[in-house]
Order: structure tokens, then sequence, then C-alpha cells
């Protein structure tokens, strides 16, 4: 099994501070993961027509009368 010093890659504390910052950046860039839009279907509901029979209907309903 390896370890770190058989990976011939530098430290990141022997880098100087900007490489350190950069490198450290693009291991971030690397792991972002995309923000994906979730979709929302809506459906297209019609209001029902109501004629003046049905109008005067809900009217005497709404005022109380029978």
């Amino acid at each position: 099994m390896a370890n770190l010093e058989g990976l011939n890659h530098p430290s990141i504390t022997e880098m100087q501070t900007d490489e350190a910052i950069e490198l450290l950046r693009q291991i971030r860039l690397s792991r972002r993961v995309p923000v994906k839009k979730v979709r929302t279907i809506r459906k297209k509901i019609t209001a029902p027509k109501v004629n003046s029979n049905q109008a005067a209907e809900l009217l005497k309903i709404l005022a109380g009368g029978s």
C-alpha cells in the first residue's frame, strides 16, 4: 500500500501560500456538484363557465335564501 511520501506530490505545507490557496481552490471547484433546478409541473385548469341561472342560484345561497 502506498504512503504519502511515495506519491511524489508536494505537501500543502511545503508550498508557498499562493500555491496552496490555488490548489485548495482547484480542489473545491472540482468537487462542486452542479445545482439542478427542480422542474415543477403545472397543470392549467380552466374555470367552469357559469350561466345566468347558476349565478342566480349561487347568489340565493350566499344571501341565505332558499
